[in-house]
């Protein structure tokens, strides 16, 4: 299959001379002024691999033209050359400083076009698949750490003689709860697709810190001392500790390993400022941690512990309402409340 090549001249003749020359190799795109390239470049599925465009042009000229390509994220990397006169040296200097990529010079030399064409359109190919394989790389990469942090998540599950159950259903439980939260005006520029994916899978980090804690208090039946629970709320610093070091030998996953970071240290900040470990309050905790707060409190009274026994679903919806404000933030309770009979089918299948 031939690349593509859009040539944008508003004289026709140029433009039979360079797909004349251009024919044999390319598969040729024509359009007579910048207004008409950038709306056939708009309905095209699959875009040039090079810009062949005029300066003078009626209706939209060159630098025009190059400065909508270069601010549109589909078009800002195809190379774009300059049709100029052999003596507009200050019009090339110009047209560089814009962003294209070459010059070609009227009157046109076949084997300039052609050398200069080729160069241009094999150095865009070979961005483009290196930026395919960086990005396979990248999201493998990421899979492999999701994978590796959720094992470490299920051994500390094990270890505090808890079932995976609290890991998947705290997962499932936040995605719900986010779905919902991405439906407010308060939150929809907050919870892209990207984020919603990333807290989702981020939430199982949330206790990893434990495997810091005695196991002569971790594995406590009866109620802790204030002493030990002040060891046990240092798991929320641990947890931290504990992805720092990971994100120190791994910068790939930048955003998946940051929100890690967020809800392992902070998803026992209150909204009131009266939590752990850092005392902050409202926005100043980050979302991710707030939006856990509220689940990893439902998820722990619906759940049977050795020390208690398990809340009904309304009874714990009910202590989530009454945090509004002062544990949790109110937004986020105004979204549980809305799927609350959700959380309540969940936890009861």
């Amino acid at each position: 299959m031939k690349d593509k090549i859009l040539i944008v001249d508003d004289v026709e003749i140029n433009r039979l001379i360079l797909a004349e020359i251009l024919k044999e190799e390319y598969e040729i795109l024509e359009a007579s002024n910048g207004k008409d390239a950038l709306s056939l470049l708009a309905s095209l599925d699959a875009l040039p691999q090079a810009i062949l465009l005029d300066i003078v042009m009626p209706e939209m000229d060159g630098f025009e033209t190059i400065v909508h390509l270069k601010q549109e994220a589909r078009t800002k990397n195809i190379p774009v050359l300059f049709i100029t006169a052999t003596d507009a040296t200050e019009t090339e200097s110009r047209g560089l400083n814009y962003g294209a990529a070459d010059y070609i010079s009227k009157p046109f030399n076949p084997d300039v076009v052609k050398a200069r064409t080729r160069n241009h359109i094999q150095l865009f190919n070979y961005a483009e698949r290196l930026e395919k394989m960086v990005a396979l790389k990248t999201a493998e990469l990421t899979k492999t750490h999701e994978q590796m942090l959720e094992v470490m998540a299920t051994i500390i599950e094990t270890r505090s003689l808890e079932s995976g159950l609290h890991i998947r259903r705290t997962s499932d439980l936040t995605k719900i709860l986010l779905a919902q939260m991405a439906t407010m005006p308060e939150f929809d520029d907050q919870l892209t697709p990207k984020e919603i994916d990333t807290i989702g899978k981020a939430v199982v980090m949330h206790d990893i810190g434990k495997v810091g804690i005695p196991d002569i208090i971790l594995l406590k039946p009866e109620r802790l001392t204030d002493e030990e629970y002040d060891v046990i709320k240092t798991h929320t610093s641990l947890g931290s500790k504990i992805i720092e070091s990971i994100s120190s030998e791994f910068t790939d996953d930048t955003l998946y390993l940051k929100r890690c970071h967020e809800i392992c240290r902070f998803h026992h900040e209150r909204w009131d400022g009266k939590g752990y470990p850092d005392s902050l309050r409202e926005d100043d905790i980050p979302l991710a941690a707030r939006i856990l707060a509220v689940v990893d409190v439902y998820e722990a009274l619906v759940s049977k512990r050795c020390y208690k026994n398990p809340f009904t679903p309304k009874e714990a919806a009910e202590i989530i309402k009454q945090g509004s404000g002062t544990q949790f933030d109110p937004h986020i309770c105004e979204a549980f409340a809305q799927v609350q009979d959700r959380f309540e089918q969940l936890v009861l299948t």
